[in-house]
């Protein structure tokens, strides 16, 4: 952002502060510059970033400070606008928007339309945010804008390619390619095998396999899993098939202590007849077995029992506690993605553009997405307490097991993990438990098309990262983490700037060779990690709390502000969160040199006092 922008600007326009998206694109009014080319715009432009259009004669119809003339950017990776400041010292309004952030484009006013600033361009964002510009029709520029937009936002929908192939494939032709994150590698954050090895597999019960290297069991499941020693690749085989998408229960975590483990699956696919299946019920006994600390075993169904009950009539279902010996169901009351969605669509009404002081709460309670995020944290406490108290393991499942059942079991296994509340470690978590598994982020998000209304697209992960950041809120000093390093997952999310959240499946991004034609937001984030640093975590202590169990009440969950709000100036923070990590970082380190000084100076003084007692002492 630019720093001359005044504080006002700053909060409607937050594009520094609260998503990193422009962390390698600052503004300049000496403008962009690419491979050492001055270019006339006043940012510089990432790698891959071309020109599609530009127009000196636009108005933005900000909804805090009024209509704005100035001058449009289009490039294939954002939409850039920059008022023109018609008096001395007056600063300009900025709004950089990556056109993966757009979720649809619409034209407003027509040839009629005499109103002033009735005629132009509305486009609607997946971050909450709207925009609307005028144009002038006798210019006619709002044709070539609007086209630009549509094919450079759903590329997809156009025979297009998303940037993160462009941005990628420029970089390995430049020297940032070869030098960032000082030559980390985000793709190699995870290796399946290696974490498995961090959680003790193999052993005595647990086993790695490669049964589905080439994904043909199961394709929206990873190449390794974790399962039972006791089955046979073949006896795995007949379990996937009842279960839906043949997503058949495997590990997800394993208590190192009591060898209490979490592992996910899809629902069996027991229909209105109530149909059985030895192999199943037989491959959840392995699983119970594999714990001599319990004989029990139990089912964290996410959903409702009514829609449970009611996926019978489409084949689905519920396991049986009369048919799975030893098995004690629970449903956890997490509603699907339908409602979700229209949940999120009715914060963004409460959020932006304008509120109503004396309704704020109840307009934000009528949402019920914070009853939503509290069945979230609900249930992952009750994971927890089955897994860390009862030392019983635990089956997580709802439909197809790739929504509320990652939620489920990324969430309970930060609580129990103190790994996964390092940087490095929930990368892994994200990694495993929601790309490796199968979250379809492409249709969640809807990735580079235009089909805005399509009922696959829902806030799932949204939730989840907002679930992180609540229990972040409780347990201050228990992330190596902040909430500008969640924020700038969320805006990545949309952005399709890195090749991380691309595609549907593992399978997908293999096919894509994602890895080699994209980079990893992980190398992004890696290559500059100060500021996504907690300044409160435990460096040189270990004060940290091993499990976490934080209140899912709703006296406890609160509007995350810092996301949902931050467009908005009379609700956003005024205080730039970054800087102010960094702030406290630099402090930090003053404190820890002092310390080390401090105990420098001890230590001499005591080896100085035990010289001088040794020389002093009368011979015997």
């Amino acid at each position: 952002m630019d720093p001359s922008l005044s504080l006002a600007d700053k909060l409607a326009s937050k594009t520094a502060s609260s998503n990193s998206l422009d962390s390698s694109s600052k503004s300049s009014s000496g403008g962009g510059i690419e491979n050492g080319v001055l270019r006339d715009t006043p940012f510089a432009y990432l790698d891959g970033e071309e020109d599609q259009d530009q127009k000196n004669d636009v108005t933005y119809v900000c909804p805090y400070r009024g209509p704005v003339f100035g001058a449009l950017t289009i490039t294939n990776y954002r939409l850039y606008f920059r008022s023109l400041p018609l008096r001395d010292q007056e600063l300009p309004v900025v709004v950089d928007v990556p056109l993966g952030v757009i979720a649809r484009v619409e034209k407003i006013g027509g040839a009629t339309s005499r109103g002033e600033n009735s005629y132009g361009i509305e486009i609607f964002c997946k971050d909450m945010r709207n925009l609307r510009f005028a144009h002038k029709q006798q210019n006619h520029s709002r044709r070539t804008v609007f086209e630009k937009l549509q094919a450079n936002a759903f590329p997809l929908s156009y025979s297009g390619r998303l940037f993160a192939f462009a941005h990628a494939a420029a970089r390995a032709t430049g020297a940032a390619g070869a030098t960032a994150a000082g030559g980390w590698d985000g793709w190699a954050v995870y290796e399946p095998l290696a974490e498995l090895r961090r959680l003790g597999v193999p052993n005595d019960m647990w086993r790695a396999t490669k049964l589905n290297e080439s994904y043909g069991i199961c394709d929206s499941y990873p190449a390794v899993w974790a399962v039972p020693k006791a089955a046979s690749d073949d006896f795995l085989r007949r379990v996937a098939q009842f279960r839906s998408r043949c997503r058949l229960p495997v590990l997800s975590w394993m208590n190192p202590r009591t060898q209490a483990t979490i592992t996910r699956c899809s629902q069996p696919l027991v229909g209105v007849s109530g149909k059985r299946n030895a192999d199943d019920e037989t491959y959840l006994s392995y699983i119970m077995e594999a714990n001599a600390q319990s004989d029990k075993l139990t089912i964290m169904d996410a959903r409702p029992s009514a829609n449970a009950i009611a996926n019978k009539a489409k084949g689905g279902g519920y396991e049986s506690e009369d048919a799975y010996k030893n098995v004690e169901i629970n449903f956890l009351d997490i509603h699907n993605i339908h409602v979700m969605r229209e949940s999120l669509r009715k914060v963004k009404e409460a959020c932006y553009p304008t509120t109503d002081d004396s309704k704020w709460q109840t307009a934000i309670d009528s949402t019920l997405w914070l009853k939503h995020i509290r069945c979230v944290l609900a249930g992952a406490v009750r994971i927890v307490d089955k897994v860390e108290t009862m030392s019983t393991s635990v089956v997580v499942h709802c439909s197809d097991g790739w929504d509320r059942t990652a939620q489920l079991t990324a969430l309970s296994m930060l609580l129990l993990d103190p790994h996964y509340r390092t940087v490095r470690g929930f990368e892994v978590l994200i990694e495993k438990e929601w790309l490796s598994f199968g979250h379809k982020f492409q249709q969640r998000i809807g990735h580079g098309d235009n089909k805005h209304s399509d009922a696959d697209r829902s806030p799932v992960f949204l939730q989840f990262i907002d679930s992180v950041w609540q229990v972040s809120q409780q347990f201050s000093n228990a992330f190596e983490f902040n909430e500008h390093f969640l924020i700038t997952i969320v805006d990545h999310l949309y952005s399709c700037r890195f090749g991380t959240f691309l595609c549907n499946t593992e399978a997908e991004r293999v096919a894509e060779d994602l890895k080699h034609k994209t980079t990893s937001l992980w190398t992004h984030i890696n290559s500059s990690l100060d500021q996504y640093l907690n300044p409160l975590f435990p460096s040189f202590t270990h004060g940290a709390e091993l499990v976490l169990r934080p209140i899912a009440s709703v006296r406890a969950v609160r509007l995350w502000k810092g996301l949902y709000c931050r467009w908005n100036p009379g609700l956003c923070a005024l205080q730039h969160g970054c800087q102010r990590t960094r702030e406290l970082l630099s402090k930090q380190d003053q404190l820890f040199k002092h310390v080390n000084e401090l105990r420098l100076k001890s230590n001499n003084r005591s080896n100085n006092m035990q010289t001088t007692t040794r020389l002093a002492s009368p011979m015997h």
